[in-house]
């Protein structure tokens, strides 16, 4: 049975980000009974054969929670017993900071889709670190980190060696995030000399630690062409695992809704079914452009096994989840988990 179903009208009454809290609480809750938590994990439990080890790092399955919906690592467990084969948390910055005035969530429900301006609303990386310290499963936990929005971008690598420094006890894998289009020109270290000097730092940083930590980059999908060349000419340079594509976008082409709609919501990145076809683009030609090895997480408009499967067919290692989880809920993990199955049969 699928449950979620029957708890998503509910849940879609009230505002989207006041439902994004109720859903992390009701987790948490589930979270406080052994018994609970142990039933979701073995109705959701994945199945052996979809395991794959990548970066050095065993993925139970290859479908992951995208950054964004657990930032601060509240319920990691829980995902996991939902059937997540990782978890990325975050985005994290060095500081707290609440993020962008309120409301900053919307839903498309026509489109199959959300806007959000959160702006990296998070509790910071110290307290993010010793809450991932205590987690009890050993699910994949990757950290999406970012800067403080009051930091120049001159300071910026700053914010990024704070987070990986702080963070790397606990987190198995990093992510760069510079292409969110809710914090104030953030986007612009996506520029070549920027993201290699960010890059190189942490690389640095890396290197001098006995075990280094995988580091992927997660990327706009507005780029030109030309500057995913760009950007997959600096993933290599730097020697990084690979990349994560795509972040959410700008353009708001196709939607059902009207321009009178889009102009009450504001700005804010566009996520879900619109997303899909660019995204998968995107993957397709990160795929041409990096060398073998290279690994690449996609994320982008997943909203049916169909949608998981063209991204892994265009290039991707593992895939990631959010608005698709968010309209679909854990049934959406099945499906594709079946899917893949099939294909190995």
């Amino acid at each position: 049975m699928n449950w979620y179903a029957l708890i998503r009208p509910l849940l879609f009454r009230a505002d989207a980000e006041t439902a994004h809290h109720l859903t992390l609480q009701l987790l948490k809750t589930t979270g406080k009974l052994p018994f609970l938590l142990r039933l979701l994990a073995a109705r959701h439990s994945a199945h052996p054969a979809l395991g794959k080890t990548l970066m050095g790092l065993h993925f139970k399955n290859p479908v992951g929670l995208a950054a964004g919906l657990d930032k601060n690592a509240e319920v990691v467990d829980e995902m996991a017993a939902l059937g997540f084969g990782f978890v990325e948390i975050g985005t994290v910055t060095p500081r707290p900071q609440p993020g962008n005035d309120k409301p900053r969530l919307f839903r498309l429900t026509r489109d199959e889709a959300l806007i959000n301006r959160m702006g990296f609303n998070n509790i910071g990386a110290d307290a993010a670190a010793a809450r991932l310290k205590h987690r009890k499963t050993d699910i994949i936990v990757g950290a999406n980190i970012g800067k403080n929005k009051t930091t120049p971008n001159a300071e910026a690598v700053r914010d990024y060696t704070y987070c990986f420094k702080t963070l790397y006890d606990y987190a198995d894998y990093f992510v760069v995030n510079v292409s969110s289009p809710n914090t104030p020109g953030l986007r612009e270290l996506q520029d070549k000399d920027a993201l290699r000097l960010i890059l190189h730092a942490l690389q640095e940083i890396n290197h001098s630690k006995p075990s280094p930590k995988p580091i992927l980059l997660k990327i706009s999908p507005d780029l030109t062409p030309e500057q995913v060349r760009e950007v997959t000419g600096v993933v290599n340079q730097c020697g990084i695992q690979g990349i994560v594509a795509t972040n959410t976008t700008i353009e708001r082409h196709g939607l059902s809704c009207s321009d009178e709609e889009l102009r009450a919501i504001g700005e804010g990145g566009l996520s879900g079914k619109p997303l899909t076809s660019r995204s998968t683009q995107v993957i397709a030609q990160a795929r041409r452009e990096l060398p073998d090895g290279s690994v690449i997480v996609g994320v982008g408009g997943i909203m049916a096994a169909a949608d998981a499967m063209e991204k892994l067919s265009a290039g991707a290692d593992l895939i990631q989840l959010y608005t698709g989880f968010v309209y679909h809920g854990p049934h959406l993990i099945q499906q594709i988990a079946e899917k893949l199955l099939e294909y190995k049969e």
